[in-house]
This record gives structure tokens, sequence and C-alpha cells, in this order.
């Protein structure tokens, strides 16, 4: 049996687990959470062994000695996954809020962490597991740092309520080199704590310090049944790789082929000069009675070809995930391009949500210490706005004349927004007032006093006398 029948045979889609919010968090609670994450491991050790393309063939039996037993492995996982993480955010996330000194806040908070890279391997970690985790933490310097993380080792379990809050997570590993033994922490809404034991005895150590008021641990998924881009295709992914191995076999079938002869009595040297120089030459009465042939297996060739194109198709057309590779992709104009695109926008529109829902979780976590943002600004971050852009191809002239054809229509920042060369609108339409020589805006915080003190002063001041 195969891992994927071992497995997948009694497969059940992946469940967020849940725990009353009354009840105490004690050692054998967590003991159980980690004991139903351990079922689960085998599910992601799975998935992400796919993805590096230690698939299902390599598991088959070996076949006798004397026939051809390939192995070929198309790894249409990394593909699907690459290619749609690349086309979901390929382009990073932008972020703006309408308070230029929190904005600076969130930049500054981006490039220390190198968001860009960090939120690339959240995305890709999502599409291989269904989801994954990000820790957030403090440093030596009292910066708040981010950091992503598999859920091979991290889990967050949820209250039972309609809302399903986070209620407490565990990150943990075992030691094999000393007895199997559990080290971890468990972080949760009334205290973090170390954990040690083992799987089946988990005790709580000494507290850790707590920063935040809530989780310091955020999960990013694909969808809410937490399945990977590639999950619904793995079979289809493992016949195909079934039937180019035996194509492939096919093939060296047909060079080492059987040479037959009927009708003529061969000795051993008359099979070394036939073999080493490739000459037959019989004659004689009975010449015209012998056959000399090689034996052909039956020529299923463009059955397998079929089979291998149908496997294709719907490799892509169930994972939504467009084969750009395809040679029709580099000929279709923007519009049929776009229907080409159509299903793979779907699932990106999908994950965008999810994304955009993690990302304010983190940056409440970000605005919620004094130390980041004043507390009187601690809302703040539900005014932070998001600027997803699909990494596809663009016809620049046609978004200059469609810009164009705004002005006038719509405001000039609408207008730049759909020139996909433009990545700040805002910071694009200062560049143009500067250029055309625009007057700096007054800037009422950087003046000794109020504008209207000012004028107030000028109105009211008594003339000077002559004499003076």
């Amino acid at each position: 049996m195969t891992l994927f029948e071992d497995f997948y045979g009694n497969f059940k889609p992946p469940e967020v687990m849940t725990f009353n919010k009354e009840k105490e968090i004690t050692p054998q609670v967590v003991t159980t959470f980690i004991q139903l994450h351990q079922q689960e491991l085998t599910r992601y050790q799975y998935l992400m062994r796919i993805y590096k393309g230690q698939m299902e063939i390599f598991d088959y039996s070996k076949k006798e000695a004397y026939k051809p037993d390939n192995r070929l492995a198309v790894n249409f996982a990394k593909f699907i996954t690459d290619t749609f993480t690349g086309f979901f955010n390929g382009i990073p996330v932008k972020k703006s809020h309408p308070d230029k000194r929190i904005n600076q806040k969130i930049t500054d908070f981006d490039n220390l962490n190198d968001m860009e890279d960090e939120e690339s391997e959240l995305a890709k970690m999502a599409c291989i597991y269904g989801r994954c985790y990000e820790f957030v933490y403090q440093n030596e310097d009292a910066e708040t740092c981010v950091i992503y993380n598999s859920p091979e080792d991290l889990f967050i379990v949820y209250d039972d309520s309609i809302k399903q809050e986070p209620l407490f997570a565990v990150r943990y590993g075992i030691d094999e080199s000393d007895n199997y033994q559990l080290k971890g922490q468990l972080y949760s809404l009334s205290g973090n704590k170390e954990l040690s034991g083992s799987i089946a005895s988990v005790r709580f150590g000494e507290d850790l310090q707590q920063f935040y008021t809530e989780l310091p641990v955020t999960e990013w998924f694909l969808n809410e049944e937490r399945m990977s881009v590639y999950e619904s295709v793995v079979s289809l992914m493992n016949s195909f790789n079934k039937v180019i191995s035996e194509k492939a076999n096919d093939v060296d079938y047909f060079s080492d082929s059987y040479l037959k002869f009927v009708g003529a009595e061969l000795d051993e040297e008359d099979l070394k000069t036939i073999r080493d120089n490739r000459i037959i030459n019989y004659f004689g009465a009975n010449a015209d009675k012998l056959d000399v042939s090689f034996l052909d297996k039956p020529d299923s060739d463009s059955q397998t070809e079929n089979l291998l194109d149908r496997l294709q198709k719907l490799i892509f057309q169930t994972s939504m995930v467009a084969n750009i590779s395809d040679e029709s992709f580099g000929s279709s104009s923007g519009t049929a391009l776009a229907y080409k695109l159509e299903a793979m926008s779907n699932l990106a529109l999908a994950f965008q949500r999810k994304f955009q829902s993690s990302m304010n979780k983190r940056y409440k976590l970000f605005f919620s210490l004094g130390t980041n943002v004043p507390q009187s600004q601690a809302p703040e971050w539900k005014n932070i706005e998001y600027t997803f852009t699909r990494n596809v191809p663009r016809n620049v002239k046609e978004e200059a004349e469609t810009a164009t054809m705004l002005m006038g229509v719509t405001s000039e920042e609408t207008a730049l927004s759909t020139l996909s060369v433009v990545s700040d609108v805002k910071a694009e339409i200062d560049r143009i007032k500067e250029e055309k020589g625009a007057p700096p805006a007054f800037d009422f915080e950087q003046q000794p006093g109020n504008a209207a003190t000012v004028v107030e002063e000028e109105v009211f001041r008594k003339p000077e006398t002559e004499e003076a």
C-alpha cells in the first residue's frame, strides 16, 4: 500500500481545533491537542514531500529485473504552487494609511522584517499546506518582529463560539536523540508557559514574558477548508506519473526487442556475428521460408498520448491554476488572456480576502504596543488600505489610453491607478505637482504658532509712532 492510499484512503478534510473558553487550559488539554496535531502531521509531511518532487511513483513495488522500470515524476505540485503565488503576490502588496506618520511607522516595520519576502513565503506555505502561521515577537532592541512558521510544529486552538476566536497556540518539537522528549511553548490569553515532557504527557514549566493582549500567532490560510492548492489533484498527478513512466518503459522495450528467427538454426558463433556485425545472410533452397523479424509489442502510443493530454488538462482545470507555459498564452490578446486567467483570478480573489484578514491581525498586534504607535492611535490599523496587484502581462499603451480617457471624468488619482507602471499613486501626483511648479502646501505643524494667531498678531499690532 502506498502512502497516498494509506493516508488519503480514509481522508477527512482538516478541521479547526476548538475548545471551551470557559474551561481551564491544563497540561492534559494541551496533550490532547498535540496528539490531534500529530495525526494531521502526516498530511503536512506528505504535501511538502510532493512539492519537493518526491512523488508516489517512487513508492511503487519494483518490477522484475528483466523488465524496464523507469520512474518519472513531473512536478506539477511545484509548478502549480509557484505559478499561483507568483500570480497572486509576485508584485508585493502595498499598504497605505491616511496619516503620514502612521504610514511611515508601517513602512519602517515592513522594512525591518523584510516584509515582501515574509509575505511571499506565507503565501507559498499556505498554498502547500493549506495553512501556515506567523509568529510575532520582540527582539533585543524592543522592536516588533515577525517570522513565518509551518504548521508542522505549530497550531492554534480556537474557542467553540460561533466566531471561533483564537484561544491558545502551541509550538513544539520532538527531540529524537533525547528519548523523544518534547520541548515547546504555550501561548494563551492568560499567559505563556514553557512546555516539556512527551507527546503522551505534557508538563508546564516556567512562565514566559507576555507583550501582547492577544495571541502573538496569526493563522494564514488559503481557504476555509485549509486545503492545499494542489491537494484536489494529487490522484491525477500520480496517474500522470504512472502513465508517463510506463511510456518510457515501452521505449526501453522497443530498444531491447527480441530478434525472431523462424526456419533456421543458429549456433553461438552465428549469434555473435549477427550481434556484432548486424548482418544476416541466409541462402539455399529453403531461404524463401526463412522469417527473420523483431517481436513487436502492441502499439498503444496514441492512446497513451491522449490519456496524458487528458490528465494534464484535468490537473490544471481542477486546480484552477492556468498552464502559463502553454504555447497559446503567448499569442493571446488581452481579452483572451483575461478569460484564460479568469479561474485563477477567482481563486486569487478568494485567497486575497483571507490574506487581508490575516494582515489586519498582524498590524493590530503591531499597533497594540505603545512603543510602536501611541495608544490613542491603536485602533488606526483599521484604516490601513491594502493594494493587491496581479502579476500578469500588461499592455502599457492600452493602460495609458484608458488613463487619458478617464482624466476629467474621474479624479486624477483614480485615472492614474489604472497604470501598472505607477506603484504609488499619491507619490506620483506629488511628483506631477512638483514638475508643474505648484507651490508647496502650507504646513501648519511646522509653523511656530497657529495660522490664526499669526494673522491676529498682524491685524492688532499697534502701529509704530513717528517718534518711536
